[in-house]
């Protein structure tokens, strides 16, 4: 059984935190009637979608990436970056269940792209925001023993309080635009449009947000979970151009509700163009149904987008689960001017 509320957080009031709350500096506002009507649609206008998908998980080589960038698509949010020697874990979910329970809740389709046991040793985890499908203790935990050393996870605001009650040994929590220096690689926590919580008594009283990378090979960015908005050119121009981008593309419908929090492929597409960057790939779907829209909605949707808005499918790519990806080296010109 998870947590079914996280500890709330507590510090100085800012132009995000209320001194009980965070808020978005975008305001957004839904009412319990609009949760009930959510729910109720989800029984009748919820498209269907398979009840297993078999895959072939995947191994992964040992070595370190020290040229080059190499991504793996793992499930859902989670993925494996390996850049300038680090390897990177992403939102990792290896559980049956997005949920508080193990018995209820939304269920994978597929097994993880790569098992847990074949993945390289993890030197951070970067968790976006604490929602059941993005922070999942018992991955957080089994990821404890499964390096020489436990990996450093990487949190907003208020989620060490969490964190420590899974014996997470080693851990920073971080309010937007602050940063964390690992082995040369500078990491920042920058806004999203989103929210947090695990139960009722919890809600966005822990940081959400984004991650950017910034490496060698040029600056990477993480969204995590978002719904669109300025932030997004915002982190473009302070943080930009990047080298590759992992932004969602699922869990959009319907719109009257998820289009505070959730990018549709629509959006992802315009959030490409805002953050300058060179590649981007499709997180956030595929995985567990969370929302209306049909398992290959959204690709095809995103297909749409970037034909419209002529940008190819190279350069924002849907990979398959477990696929590898390795970007070639930059020039030293780019690399020295993304850092």
């Amino acid at each position: 059984m998870s947590c079914t509320a996280a500890p709330g957080y507590k510090g100085p009031i800012s132009d995000h935190f209320d001194g009980k709350q965070f808020v978005n500096r975008d305001p957004m506002s839904k009412t319990p009637w609009d949760l009930m009507r959510l729910g109720w649609g989800s029984l009748t206008r919820a498209e269907k979608w398979p009840d297993w998908i078999d895959i072939e998980p995947q191994k992964i080589a040992r070595e370190r990436v020290t040229e080059g960038i190499s991504i793996t698509f793992i499930n859902h949010a989670t993925f494996l970056l390996q850049v300038d020697g680090l390897n990177i874990l992403t939102d990792p979910v290896y559980s049956e269940r997005a949920s508080p329970s193990q018995l209820v809740g939304p269920r994978r389709v597929h097994a993880p792209g790569v098992n847990m046991e074949d993945l390289p040793p993890i030197d951070v985890v970067l968790i976006s925001h604490n929602h059941y499908d993005h922070l999942d203790e018992a991955t957080l935990t089994a990821l404890e023993t499964h390096s020489d050393k436990p990996p450093l996870v990487v949190a907003g605001l208020g989620n060490a309080a969490l964190l420590e009650t899974l014996s997470i040994q080693h851990h920073a929590e971080l309010d937007w635009e602050q940063g964390i220096d690992v082995d040369g690689v500078e990491i920042v926590f920058t806004e999203c449009r989103h929210r947090s919580g695990r139960g009722a008594s919890d809600q966005m009283k822990t940081l959400w947000g984004s991650f950017v990378i910034k490496t060698s090979e040029g600056n990477l960015y993480f969204a995590g979970d978002t719904g669109y908005g300025p932030h997004l050119a915002d982190a473009g121009q302070r943080h930009g151009p990047f080298a590759l981008s992992l932004l969602p593309v699922g869990a959009y419908e319907p719109r009257w509700f998820m289009k505070d929090v959730h990018l549709n492929p629509e959006e992802a597409v315009l959030a490409h163009q805002d953050l300058n960057s060179e590649y981007s790939v499709g997180i956030h779907f595929g995985t567990f149904q969370l929302t209306y829209e049909a398992i290959d909605q959204p690709v095809i949707d995103l297909e749409a987008s970037l034909k419209q808005h002529n940008i190819s499918k190279e350069a924002f790519r849907v990979m398959s689960v477990g696929e590898h990806w390795h970007l070639p080296a930059q020039t030293s010109t780019r690399a020295v001017a993304t850092r």
